[in-house]
């Protein structure tokens, strides 16, 4: 019996781009693909590229630059380019990197299998339609190894079309899936251990289909035996109905965190980057959401720099961020995207972006350490993943997302346990184990 062809994928981004890595090996696997972590022995190697960050696309173009010398030495190797650099740079690839035999964007991988059929016959194969098929409906069930949480897609694209985000034009329109396949993909995973699911989107809580919103199809997933926790990510201010901040209260395996992206407390800078709320909307929202469940961990993301945004800006950012507290946030210098409304603006100066950017990321670090304090001496729940560095230590995510490592010699991955938190690091957390 001859050896499977060997597939690496390498992963850029946003926990969406891990999940459709995911999609992709399984595809891929149902042609006789096995995964290996060494791309020089691998028949098939994936870039599965993000455009959100700086610089994302010459980041790909430098891994391409050396994979080169491993396909020389490997001439069946073949290579593709997937995700949003694909569907962004297109054609692009194919000229400046000879190395790439395919690229496909984020919405077409499900036809992996019948490019690298044309790149067998001598192609180049690119596909970065939007096609009219649903993609889900083409892959193969979901069979690889889990662990004790994962990740479900339950939305795609974005309808907002915030001046700075390539989203809308890389992931196209939003898209909602429908609940009984999300229903059924869940029980699978359930069956298979998972016992933590997050629920992905570019615009998750804009989730809507089967006449029921994000917090319907929550409700529904909650009532699943075996499945003990619930997240979802990422959302929009304006996507937060009361539907789903009531459900932060009343259904218990909803967990305690919530990421809620609002980019920057100026109003002037706001409306510039067509977010279409205000920072007291915001805040109103984040009393609302608080009432609902006291205990809950927020998180947010801040663009600082952004054309146009002058000192009054941005100490509205900083005013936001003390009102709001923070327990975990992702900031970032403003980047130009091209093709986006912002990327013709003129910039704000480069070192009075990074001394803002410092003084931000300052202020968030310092309620973060007071986020991480606060838990001294509670009591919480941990779901371990993996075994820690330690002998008879174990490594999980507890309520609010935060790592946790307890000393727990019979603890295995998948164990739902109670601790008591007796240390606190910036980022992350030891516990003991409490007896049962």
């Amino acid at each position: 019996m001859s050896e499977p062809k060997k597939l690496f994928i390498k992963t850029y981004g946003c926990q969406m781009n891990v999940y459709d890595s995911e999609r992709m090996a399984e595809a891929m696997g149902a042609e006789g693909y096995a995964q290996t972590d060494r791309p020089e022995e691998a028949d098939l190697v994936l870039l599965n590229t993000c455009h959100i960050r700086e610089k994302a696309a010459e980041k790909v173009y430098s891994d391409l630059g050396r994979l080169r010398p491993m396909k020389a030495a490997k001439p069946g190797m073949k290579i593709g380019v997937t995700g949003c650099v694909a569907q962004a740079e297109g054609e692009e690839i194919l000229r400046r990197s000879k190395v790439v035999d395919l690229v496909v964007g984020p919405q077409s991988y499900h036809r992996l299998p019948a490019m690298l059929a044309r790149v067998a016959g001598g192609e180049r194969a690119i596909d970065t339609e939007f096609p009219p098929e649903d993609k889900f409906d083409h892959l193969p069930a979901r069979k690889a190894q889990l662990g004790p949480t994962a990740f479900l897609t339950v939305q795609e694209g974005c309808d907002k079309f915030c001046a700075f985000c390539v989203v809308p034009y890389t992931r196209g329109a939003e898209v909602s899936r429908p609940s009984a396949r999300l229903l059924d993909e869940a029980r699978g995973l359930v069956a298979r251990g998972v016992r933590e699911i997050t629920l992905l989107g570019q615009n998750v809580n804009a989730w809507s289909a089967d006449g029921m919103g994000l917090a319907g199809l929550i409700r529904g997933l909650a009532r699943i035996d075996g499945l003990e926790r619930i997240r979802y990510t990422t959302s929009h201010p304006n996507d937060m109905e009361d539907d789903l901040i009531a459900a932060h209260g009343d259904e218990p395996k909803l967990m305690p965190y919530l990421h809620l992206p609002v980019q920057s407390g100026s109003d002037r800078i706001l409306k510039a980057m067509n977010r279409k709320h205000t920072a007291a909307q915001y805040l109103d929202l984040i009393a609302r959401v608080r009432a609902a469940r006291p205990d809950i961990l927020l998180s947010s993301d801040f663009i600082v720099g952004f054309p146009g945004e002058t000192e009054a800006d941005f100490q509205a950012t900083l005013d936001l961020i003390r009102a709001v507290g923070f327990g975990q946030a992702y900031s970032f210098r403003y980047s130009a995207r091209p093709g986006t409304p912002a990327a013709e603006k003129p910039g704000v100066d480069p070192a009075v972006a990074d001394a803002r950017l410092q003084a931000l990321q300052a202020l968030l670090a310092a309620q973060q350490r007071a986020a991480q304090a606060a838990m001294l001496g509670r009591e919480v729940g941990v779901l371990y993943e993996k075994p820690g560095r330690l002998p008879g230590q174990m490594v999980g995510k507890s309520d609010h997302l935060q790592a946790v490592h307890v000393f727990d010699p019979t603890g295995k991955p998948g164990d739902l346990v109670r601790v008591r938190i007796t240390g606190t690091e910036t980022n992350s957390l030891a516990a003991d184990r409490m007896n049962a």
